[in-house]
């Protein structure tokens, strides 16, 4: 298990170190092409590659990072009980989307993410929606598992914030990513929110909301249980994405989407993620108790 943790460190550190690397090629670079210009012939191959792969790394080592840490945390079953939903509803809707506008509205994607699905959607969008629904997901039911609410209201509770936690990332990020220098989508008929349809966030959250409540369904079925893990790796993955679009909104000078991210995104997933926190400590200290007084009662048996 240590070696497993070991690898979805440094997968989490790549991620997050490729999307800075990507941050500073979009806003600092591409605005000034003499930069561009004075590099020598390698240095120009090198940022060509970068810009045709960066978005494809980053979302692959994502993928991964959470990926491994499902596994050790959870086992191969319950991990492959909510990717396979994620990965098959998502690319579902998102073909849907590119095609006849529903549920996101309008759009369509351009180069920078990698080989598209049918001519369509890029292999790497629903690998996103995975690793960052899987994370908004596991902080709300871990925060969740010793409340007093009842199984299923912990499970639905998970699922209607779960999905509001996903929908949060895109308000910032969509904005940014279809009107940067380099824009990855574009919306062919633009919406009254920064660009984008209010129908987008419907279809985001419904999205997030069924392949989560197909997940839910298959850990009830397999009676998964949320261990007393660390839940550091969610939320970083959380607060790094999240990160990521909110410094590409600020390079668009587009800033209420951040606010609203923030309310809706980031404080709910401190909050559930300082919550499982608690509940970990407190059932450690529960079990400390439980062996000191289990041995005080064996010592008294033999006196």
């Amino acid at each position: 298990m240590e070696k497993l943790m070991r690898i979805e460190r440094l997968l989490l550190i790549g991620h997050i170190g490729s999307m800075a690397f990507g941050l500073a090629g979009l806003l600092l670079v591409l605005p000034h092409p003499e930069f561009i210009a004075h590099l020598p012939p390698i240095g120009q191959v090198a940022f060509q590659w970068s810009m045709a792969g960066g978005g494809v790394a980053y979302m692959l080592l994502g993928f991964a990072a959470v990926a491994v840490y499902a596994f050790r945390t959870l086992g191969l079953l319950p991990t492959l009980g909510f990717l396979i939903p994620a990965l098959g509803i998502s690319v579902s809707a998102e073909l849907l989307g590119t095609s006849t506008g529903f549920p996101f509205g309008y759009y369509r994607y351009l180069s920078g993410l990698g080989y598209k699905i049918a001519g369509l959607v890029p292999f790497t969008i629903p690998l996103s929606w995975f690793y960052l629904g899987f994370c908004s997901y596991l902080l709300v039911r871990a925060g969740l598992r010793h409340s007093n609410l009842p199984r299923l209201g912990q499970e639905l509770t998970a699922i209607a914030v779960g999905a509001t936690l996903l929908m949060s990332w895109d308000f910032v990020l969509d904005p940014a990513m279809s009107q940067t220098t380099m824009p990855f989508w574009v919306w062919d008929v633009p919406g009254a929110f920064f660009g984008m349809p209010y129908q987008n966030f419907a279809g985001w959250f419904c999205t997030g909301a069924i392949f989560m409540t197909v997940a839910t369904i298959i850990w009830r079925v397999n009676k998964v249980e949320i261990p007393e893990a660390d839940f550091s790796l969610p939320l970083a993955m959380y607060l790094g994405n999240f990160g990521f679009a909110m410094v590409m909104s600020i390079g668009a000078h587009i800033y209420p989407p951040i606010f609203l991210g923030f309310l809706l995104g980031v404080a709910p997933a401190l909050y559930f993620y300082r919550r499982a926190g608690e509940d970990s400590r407190s059932t450690a200290v529960s079990r400390l108790k439980s062996v000191i007084e289990q041995d005080k009662a064996d010592l008294a048996a033999i006196k």
